[in-house]
């Protein structure tokens, strides 16, 4: 049997991808000129054997880790710190301010609509709106980090 056989093995999408990214890499690293990787990267996509692909990265260093292949953005943004209380409560009157843009709006166009000021209603939803959040900030929920 012969040595080079893997090198005879078909190659898949995942083997030219991973060349590919390779590839990529070095040239963001600097490794390789423009030119260099537009052309290795052409002979990668056209590689129909292992072997078509191995002589495109000898000459470049390891990876620093192994790809384990495409990452999935969600499960990095889960395993992330989760955010800090300051910024949960600073979103939540981010959202009343939402909100006090909006009632303030109808309550302006209504008025305008009927040439007076009419009773500033926005109050009564937005103080109580306010209440709660502050509420949040002296008596937070158990399940709350």
């Amino acid at each position: 049997m012969s040595t080079d056989l893997p090198r005879q093995i078909r190659a898949s999408d995942a083997d030219r991808d991973t060349t590919a990214q390779r590839l990529s890499t070095a040239l963001s690293e600097g490794r390789l000129t423009l030119d260099e990787y537009n052309l290795r990267l052409d002979s990668a996509m056209r590689a129909a054997t292992i072997g078509e692909l191995v002589p495109l990265t000898s000459d470049l260093p390891e990876p620093d880790r192994p790809q384990d292949g495409p990452v999935d953005l969600a499960e990095v943004a889960d395993t992330d710190s989760s955010p800090s209380p300051w910024k949960k409560w600073f979103d939540e009157w981010r959202w009343w301010l939402g909100g006090a843009v909006i009632m303030i709006g109808i309550w302006g166009t209504t008025s305008i609509a009927d040439g007076e000021l009419r009773p500033f209603w926005p109050l009564i939803p937005l103080g109580i709106w306010a209440a709660v959040l502050i509420a949040d900030l002296f008596f937070p929920d158990k399940d709350d980090d």
